[in-house]
């Protein structure tokens, strides 16, 4: 058989919320630009996330009786190469930094890969000249094995929020079993997200 193109959606619901950085701030603009869309199933450091680049489609509301609205909006994969990417969270859900600082890591179970890897940023909420954040991989979670750059694992550095960002290694790269997600700039807050998958077969 014949690979067909990868596809995937994330489709939510929620109420209107004009405040800064809630919903409908971010979905009221229905961009015509492909958009990047992640999911923290939690707030806890390591447990299942996913990310998605793709088309916003629709931002629908329904009047309840009470005068409530309610809103159902989706985001469909756009590419064709990608689709739903899932994987752990760097962080336990929204982080805040206010210097330079090096997360805690996740431990992704298995020895190190050889396909790469592909990573998500949010970032929420910004203060500063800019913060870079990056993705640092240990065999050991540093017992012997320090913590080092993972080659194409830094994001371009952000100065202004919201913004959301992604990135892939080369898929033939060692990808470690340790991650952590550091950051360095100059700010006083920076609020974000970061999603990690590690590729575990040829081709992503």
């Amino acid at each position: 058989r014949l690979s067909g193109p990868y596809s995937g959606r994330l489709s939510f619901s929620g109420f209107f919320n004009d405040a800064a950085l809630q919903e409908h701030a971010a979905l009221k603009g229905l961009p015509t630009a492909d958009v990047i869309a992640t999911f923290l199933i939690s707030t806890t450091l390591g447990q299942a996330a996913c990310g998605l680049i793709g088309k916003q489609v629709g931002y629908g509301w329904d009047r309840g009786a009470d005068g409530s609205l309610a809103i159902k909006t989706e985001i469909q994969s756009n590419d064709g190469a990608t689709g739903l990417q899932w994987g752990l969270s760097l962080t336990a859900g929204k982080r805040t930094d206010t210097t330079a600082t090096n997360g805690a890591s996740v431990d992704f179970l298995t020895g190190s890969t050889t396909f790469g890897a592909v990573f998500y940023l949010e970032v929420f909420a910004f203060t500063g000249t800019s913060v870079t954040v990056a993705i640092q991989e240990s065999s050991d979670d540093g017992a012997g094995d320090p913590y080092a750059a993972v080659t194409g694992g830094a994001f371009t550095a952000v100065s202004s929020a919201p913004t959301a960002q992604r990135i892939q290694t080369i898929l033939t790269q060692t990808v470690e079993r340790y991650l952590r997600a550091v950051t360095t700039g100059t700010f006083t807050n920076a609020q974000f997200a970061v999603v990690a998958k590690r590729y575990a077969a040829a081709g992503g």
